[in-house]
């Protein structure tokens, strides 16, 4: 397989320190050597060191840039081929004249996730692994990125293959059953010992996805709404959690005209926070617009932070609210506590039913822990501290590991109905292909692409 040698800028746009131009391919050595000028030669150094010296273009002999060359011979590289990385000085202009220069000497601008789908076409990485290096760079919590870690060193892949080998066992002796009857030294693959071997991989992959509700929302994000009447303090609460003055407080009603969207670490749960504007009937046009908007991302959201006032009876919009959020996750806030009381917490438990009620002043900042661990505890329980379990995250998993679960289930169901065992691993066999997906061992080309072309350039 002969691939083109590329180049992207590495480092994010912008001033900054240092930026990084990244060459991978069979002639990544001699382009950069051939705009380089240091004490020595780039062809001729040891793999895996780094130089200093000057950046020229060979056309005009100008000095482009002050750089460190690090040259990393493959196959021990990301990609499995020789890399050259381009430290010069961070800034817009710099890099891109660096970019430009490495391009117009035989390099191909690198396409979105190249460097990385490389390393999996040349068999460094498996796809899920490709995956994670994604989730990694878009983790924002500890959490999130302890999970990503553990799916790049193949947690989630060496588990797949295990349960793949399991299930090509069980075909192979059903084969060999079928092919060589007269054989009397092998056991014969009776409806039991099958519906016992594909019990088990139905257990583990039962076990991976309920994991999957937490996984997905550490790779995601939980989309939580703060809704209420105007002036209840859903901007304070959106503030207190942030710890940053994101939204206007003010004692004027319907101050938020639109959604404020803002993204928070809550105790290792990342939150997509969303402030909207108070949910009443209103004659003001630009107030009602914002309103329709709560309503459309009230019916899109993970969980819902209903916020009520303690100084204020509850009214009959409050109890509509409760309405509108009637089978989803919420947690309902008691807020403005430093005031004195004048609603009726009985009646709010009874409104809110199983759901959490928290109370808080966020003026005085008090009750926000409470809350913070009725939001960890919603969703997590605890459970996510075992270090060594494996969480999938990752949607096309998720679904790839449902549908092989379900053509597990059918071949369970057709053995106990008496269907002859050569047409049950029909099932089976497409439970194997279903995994294979995941890791990227029966994958077709054009999702292969797809996958890729949502990294970021240059990764």
């Amino acid at each position: 397989m002969e691939l083109d040698t590329i180049a992207a800028i590495s480092t994010p746009m912008g001033e900054g320190a240092i930026a990084i131009v990244r060459l991978s391919g069979d002639k990544a050595i001699d382009i950069a050597d051939k705009i380089y000028k240091g004490s020595k030669s780039l062809k001729q150094v040891d793999s895996h060191t780094i130089h200093y010296g000057h950046l020229t273009n060979p056309t005009t002999g100008e000095t482009v840039e002050e750089v460190m060359v690090s040259v990393m011979k493959g196959p021990k590289t990301f990609t499995r081929e020789d890399v050259v990385e381009i430290n010069c000085h961070g800034g817009l202009v710099s890099v891109n004249r660096v970019l430009q220069l490495v391009l117009s000497n035989g390099a191909k601008l690198a396409e979105p996730g190249e460097f990385t789908k490389r390393a999996f076409l040349n068999g460094r990485i498996d796809l899920s692994q490709a995956e994670a290096v994604m989730d990694l760079i878009r983790a924002k919590t500890d959490r999130a990125m302890n999970v990503a870690l553990g799916q790049m060193e193949g947690r989630l892949s060496r588990l797949i293959r295990k349960l793949r080998q399991e299930i090509l066992e069980t075909l192979a002796h059903v084969e060999v059953n079928i092919d060589y009857p007269e054989y009397d030294d092998v056991e014969e693959m009776t409806h039991k010992m099958f519906i016992e071997k594909a019990a088990s991989v139905k257990k583990e992959l039962e076990h991976l996805l309920q994991t999957s509700q937490q996984g997905k929302i550490l790779r995601e994000g939980l989309s939580t709404v703060i809704i209420g009447r105007p002036n209840v303090g859903k901007s304070s609460l959106l503030n207190s959690l942030v710890h940053e003055n994101k939204a206007i407080v003010t004692d004027i009603p319907g101050t938020t005209r639109d959604v404020i969207e803002e993204y928070v670490n809550v105790r290792g749960v990342p939150l997509r926070l969303l402030d909207t504007a108070g949910i009443r009937e209103t004659e003001d046009i630009v107030e009602r617009i914002g309103v329709e908007r709560s309503r459309a991302v009230l019916r899109e959201a993970d969980l819902i932070l209903l916020v009520l006032n303690y100084s204020d009876e509850l009214t009959d919009e409050d109890l509509n609210l409760f309405k509108a959020v009637e089978g989803m996750d919420v947690i309902v806030i008691v807020n403005k506590t430093d005031l004195p009381r004048k609603i009726d917490l009985e009646r709010v438990r009874e409104a809110a039913k199983q759901h959490k009620v928290v109370t808080t002043s966020l003026l005085e900042d008090q009750g926000v822990d409470d809350l913070e661990e009725a939001i960890s505890s919603l969703f997590f329980a605890g459970s996510l501290e075992a270090g060594d379990m494996t969480y999938v995250s990752n949607s096309r998993h998720i679904a790839l590991l449902g549908q092989a679960k379900q053509a597990i289930e059918d071949a369970i169901d057709a053995i106990e109905m008496g269907t002859p065992i050569d047409l049950v691993q029909i099932d089976f066999t497409r439970a194997w292909e279903l995994l294979g997906e995941i890791i990227g061992d029966s994958v077709h080309e054009s999702l292969i692409d797809q996958l890729f072309s949502q990294f970021c350039l240059g990764k």
